[in-house]
């Protein structure tokens, strides 16, 4: 399967949109420090991707940066292709650079046609490790024909499966999991559904859930305990572990895991540190 050099496991964060620049030096290298070979952050109106994307390098040693996703219409293609050019050469071998529809609906617009245009305008870019968010056969192909694989982002196990089939053995495959570390069902799911009330109403989220195989009980009323228990796997340390492990062994090269339920202004320190521990070879 496809190799990135990020390790199984990673950490995937909203965290370093909206933290100090001085806590998010000194959190992520700890994080590179404890072990983890990879670190993936968003863009969703917080931070810029690829000024992040060099911050972060720039903090660290050896840890790569996955953008998770950077958005197509954040930038055109030309400027994406210059910095995704610099980091290339500034840091080789440690920048993913994940591209992505993203952003609110755009009516009229094909996310299939406009990120195959983009790819277009971007070419080439010797050096550039790509991939593509992709969820249904046609993304899921253009990321194995056109990039470097594909990057998925609150999918179940069985979507890993059939990513896997679509992109073959030697596209590279990474997934986002949500995880909480709450035993109480009641509070579980509370918490996990406050989490995935955004993607609850959103027209290209919901799509992509009735494809994976939900039904429109399972989207609607906050969401089902079927979905949430999916997309959110909660319970102790070595419960969390064990699920997370199910997407490697169906397929994923990568798993970026994404902590939530952490109450504002704390960090998420403590709980990647028991990740390390559990799910990252020993030294």
């Amino acid at each position: 399967m496809g190799d990135m050099g990020l390790g199984t496991f990673g950490v995937w964060t909203f965290d370093f949109e909206s933290q100090s620049a001085a806590v998010v030096r000194d959190s992520v290298q700890e994080l590179e420090d404890l072990g983890w070979r990879a670190v993936w952050v968003p863009e969703v109106g917080g931070r810029e991707a690829f000024s992040l994307a060099g911050y972060l390098l720039s903090a660290t040693r050896r840890m790569a940066v996955a953008n998770g996703i950077a958005q197509i219409w954040s930038r055109d293609a030309a400027a994406a292709r210059g910095a995704s050019l610099l980091l290339a050469d500034a840091y080789p071998g440690r920048h993913v650079l994940g591209l992505g529809f993203g952003g609110k609906p755009r009516p009229g617009v094909k996310p299939l046609a406009a990120m195959a245009e983009y790819l277009d305008a971007l070419d080439p870019a010797d050096g550039v490790r790509r991939i593509l968010a992709a969820y249904g056969p046609k993304m899921l192909e253009l990321s194995r024909d056109r990039t470097h694989g594909a990057h998925t982002y609150h999918v179940n196990v069985a979507h890993t499966a059939q990513a896997r089939e679509v992109l073959g053995p030697d596209a590279f495959l990474g997934v986002e999991h949500a995880v909480l570390f709450e035993t109480d069902p009641e509070r579980a799911r509370a918490v996990a559904r406050e989490h995935l009330a955004p993607y609850l109403a959103t027209p290209y989220n919901l799509a992509k859930f009735r494809r994976l195989g939900y039904t429109e009980d399972d989207v609607t009323g906050g969401g089902s305990d079927r979905l949430v228990d999916d997309l959110v796997f909660w319970g102790d340390l070595d419960t969390v572990v064990d699920k997370l492990r199910a997407h490697v062994e169906v397929g994923a090269d990568h798993v970026g895991v994404q902590v939530i339920g952490v109450p504002a202004g704390e960090t998420a320190m403590p709980h990647w540190r028991a990740l390390a521990e559990a799910l990252l070879p020993a030294a």
